[in-house]
């Protein structure tokens, strides 16, 4: 049976509401899904209800953008319930910050002449926590550009004319607090660090492993077969677990179809077990 390890609802930058999400996952006859929103486990409650009326295994997560010199480092946090706990607490200071930062783009963005309402922002998003997509989201409304691509492409990406910097995690520290957590950290889409290096590479996993990595993300939504294979193949040279996704965010990616992502994959329930044995129960 698949299963979907990587999923974003309305709480951050998917369009989805949790049960929007659960009831296309129970059609897709996917048996677990793991809802990862960004710095953020506001949506674990709604999508367990809907999960749980629908016969499928919710695993709790989040994903997390890591501070990383030369690209993006992401990591996915599985089994990470939303209550207190050293993670948890410190994803609500980061969502304080995250706060401050879409004001200060707003604040950009009327400088170049795209004035755009807060107030406005905060409505697209919702019960969620308030990203860039939603920025994309109320430029592409007011036809400032035509397409979230095009959003991100001239101002919203990283280093683009509105960008902003936001307070990120570093790897060692967050690994720590995602074991501490009870949670599973997998190192997400590792086409994003943009190591083409092997012996870079390598380095790089041995160093998050021995801070407590337990995984890579192996089959993700974009990825080729050979590509998947490849990936592995590295993991089990590492001592590490696959895990795999779609990074499915609705409308937001439209191209990113839950469960089978743009390259059509099928992500296999067997890793499931594996990865389970390193979840610590609240």
């Amino acid at each position: 049976m698949a299963i979907d390890l990587h999923t974003h609802s309305s709480f951050s930058d998917g369009s989805d509401t949790p049960d929007e999400l659960l009831e296309r996952a129970a059609a897709l006859r996917l048996t677990s899904v793991g809802l990862t929103d960004h710095d953020t486990l506001e949506g674990i409650p709604e999508a367990r209800i809907a999960a749980e009326r629908r016969g499928i295994e919710l695993i709790p997560g989040t994903e997390l953008s890591l501070e990383y010199p030369r690209g993006g480092m992401h990591l996915v946090v599985l089994w990470l319930e939303p209550e207190h706990g050293p993670l948890q607490d410190r994803l609500a200071e980061l969502r304080r910050g995250r706060d401050g930062r879409n004001a200060r783009i707003v604040e950009r963005l009327d400088e170049l002449g795209l004035p755009v309402e807060l107030d406005e922002v905060l409505a697209e998003a919702g019960e969620g926590s308030v990203g860039r997509p939603h920025i994309a989201a109320v430029l592409v409304r007011h036809g400032y550009v035509d397409s979230m691509e095009q959003a991100f492409d001239e101002y919203l990406g990283n280093d683009r004319k509105a960008y902003v910097a936001r307070e990120r995690l570093e790897p060692r520290q967050a690994i720590q607090l995602a074991r501490a957590s009870g949670g599973v950290p997998i190192l997400a889409h590792p086409h994003t660090l943009r190591i083409d290096n092997r012996f870079e590479m390598a380095d790089l996993l041995v160093e998050l492993r021995a801070h407590g990595l337990v995984g890579i993300e192996c089959h993700y939504g974009s990825y080729p077969a050979d590509g998947r294979s490849g990936l592995v193949a590295l993991a089990d040279r590492f001592g590490l677990l696959p895990s795999g996704g779609s990074d499915y965010h609705g409308s937001y990616k439209a191209d990113v179809a839950l469960g089978v992502g743009r390259a059509g994959i099928a992500v296999p329930d067997s890793i499931l077990d594996d990865l389970r044995h390193f979840a610590v129960p609240a």
